[in-house]
């Protein structure tokens, strides 16, 4: 048995696909026959230009390859994006010639990586897994200007229609996603194996700042910097708001870096402190000094659907979380993460009230950190992802 997985991030880049797709091989891997193979084909590091580590192109392991395109030095726009992504779909296509693959797995959050898995199992005649992390589709009409769209998007919801309808099983990270695809494609099979804790945040200690009369409280926002995430509508404000309070602390990249450096020399405040991504065993180390951790995204309809995967690394560290967030996301919070405070995206004034809501205190949360381990939730993912390679 041969199974290809197409993933545009992997170990060691920084990225909620990279992680995913990391647990996901090695449950397969423990799960498959012995005399199955997995060929992976990913990039070399580059979720962000200002974080880099050393990868090899080519890694031989027993039962599995690994397989890493260069790209070309981009930034997060669109352009550079879309650049990026067609070195990386010719590669594949070039290293998948004259193969035969018993499945192929795609995992995708901008709907090309799902596409490309798409194309290629139509040409190697194999049932297609796809594993959808976005509804691209339904975001850009939020995020990107209106001609555009009005001329992109009748031509991506051709590329979507083609692409689910070649998969034999879709997974959606996201229940609110459900909906959306349901009433698109009402004949395909869907599952909804979610985003969840890797292994390195099960066993932390959860750690009590120390006490919090009378001193500036760190709030900490780790990941990426860009439209769908808002920082520059939201940071500044607070920052000014709390000033004397809260010191923030941003730690990560994205398209929107400029625009939140902007808006935070606009409104002259002091105490946010911008700082590059770093890697995931100092970022635990960020998160266990932190008083509070900050969640947001923008305020656009498409995020009413989605459920970032930061909320699992966030809820595991017992902090008390502060997010702005709605739709599902809002919901799911209420429900599975206790000491947890959420407001309107966008929304000072209820950031404020929020904000009176949380206690100081950290609080483990046994029975998230049990119903969420990523490994148990990749292991289930693993054993339907097998199963549809050998009805084929």
């Amino acid at each position: 048995m041969k199974l290809l997985v197409l993933s545009f991030y992997y170990q060691p880049d920084l990225s909620a696909g990279s992680f995913r797709t990391t647990a996901l091989v090695k449950a397969l891997l423990d799960k498959l026959p012995g005399d199955a193979h997995i060929e992976l084909i990913t990039t070399l590091p580059n979720r962000y230009s200002s974080f880099s580590r050393e990868a090899p192109e080519l890694e031989e392991h027993p039962r599995l390859t690994i397989r890493r395109v260069a790209l070309p030095a981009h930034k997060s726009g669109m352009v550079d994006q879309a650049k990026a992504f067609i070195v990386y779909a010719r590669q594949a296509r070039s290293i998948v010639r004259g193969k035969h693959y018993d499945l192929v797995y795609a995992t995708s959050s901008r709907l090309m990586t799902a596409t490309l898995g798409a194309v290629i199992a139509r040409s190697k005649k194999a049932p297609l897994y796809l594993d959808i992390r976005d509804i691209f589709v339904d975001t850009i009409k939020d995020v990107l200007p209106g001609k555009m769209v009005r001329f992109i998007k009748p031509i991506l919801s051709l590329l979507e229609r083609f692409t689910i309808k070649s998969a034999r099983k879709v997974n959606l990270v996201s229940v609110g996603f459900l909906p959306y695809f349901k009433s698109r494609y009402p004949d395909q099979s869907y599952s909804l194996f979610t985003n969840g804790i890797d292994d390195e945040f099960l066993s932390l200690p959860i750690i009590q700042t120390q006490n919090n009369q009378g001193r500036v409280l760190n709030v900490v926002y780790a990941g990426n910097i860009g439209e769908g995430q808002g920082l520059h509508n939201i940071i500044p404000q607070l920052a000014k708001r709390f000033d004397g309070t809260l010191r923030f602390k941003v730690i990560g990249d994205g398209g929107r870096l400029t625009a939140l450096k902007e808006a935070i020399s606009a409104s002259d405040c002091k105490n946010v402190d911008l700082l590059s991504p770093i890697k995931r065993d100092e970022l635990i180390s960020v998160y266990q000094s932190a008083d509070i951790l900050f969640l947001h995204l923008n305020d656009y309809d498409a995020f009413r659907k989605v459920l970032p995967s930061k909320l699992f690394e966030y809820a595991a560290m017992g902090k008390p979380i502060w997010a702005g967030i709605s739709g599902y996301a809002a919901e799911f919070v209420s429900e599975h993460v206790e000491n947890a405070s959420v407001f309107a995206p966008c929304d000072v004034d209820a950031a404020f009230e929020s904000f009176k809501k949380l206690k100081a205190s950290a609080t483990p949360r046994t029975a998230f950190l049990a119903r969420f381990a990523r490994a148990n939730i990749m292991g289930e993912m693993a054993v339907e992802v097998i199963s549809v390679s050998e009805k084929s």
